[in-house]
């Protein structure tokens, strides 16, 4: 029944090693169905908790730690994997959808709309995302691709947010 929902990890790599454990997302990667979607689905409950319980600094905290231990555990799967861009690995979905919620707080629509837009650039990857997305290899362009999505959804939401004090 679970070999329908998800895929397996590749070759000898096991979900207990806890770089496969953090580049997929806890796992959230190996949905066979939009795995970059379930990933940022997976970091709204833990970007949600350091927001609303520790503010803006502690999300950024997460934020960094994020990229760091990302592109780390990124550089490993890809050196096991031998691929460019494992859709599997949607830790830098985490980085991104982080990113785009900093000004959402504990508005559960403004999360909404970070996740959409979100999703939506980092689908579209307008430039420069798609320049580190096509034109540059390793962990670091996995994970800034979806940096920058993140900080156009960013901009989006602190606009509407912004919008919305007004009313």
């Amino acid at each position: 029944m679970l070999n329908k929902i998800f895929n397996s990890p590749p070759g000898e790599l096991s979900l207990k090693d806890y770089r496969v454990f953090i580049a997929t997302g806890y796992g959230s990667g190996f949905f066979k169905i939009a795995p970059g979607t379930m990933g940022s689905l997976a970091a709204i409950p833990i970007g949600y908790f350091l927001l609303s319980n520790f503010g803006i600094p502690a999300l950024l905290l997460g934020i960094l730690f994020c990229i760091w231990i990302g592109t780390n555990t990124v550089d490993y799967y890809i050196q096991q994997t031998g691929k460019h861009d494992p859709k599997e690995v949607v830790i830098d979905e985490f980085a991104g959808m982080w990113i785009a919620a900093i000004p959402a707080g504990d508005n559960l629509f403004l999360w909404f709309v970070a996740f959409a837009l979100f999703r939506l650039f980092d689908i579209r990857k307008p430039w420069p995302a798609s320049y580190y997305d096509k034109k540059v290899k390793g962990a670091w362009a996995v994970m800034l691709d979806d940096v920058i999505a993140g900080i156009y959804a960013l901009a989006g939401v602190g606009f509407l947010a912004l919008f919305s004090l007004n009313l």
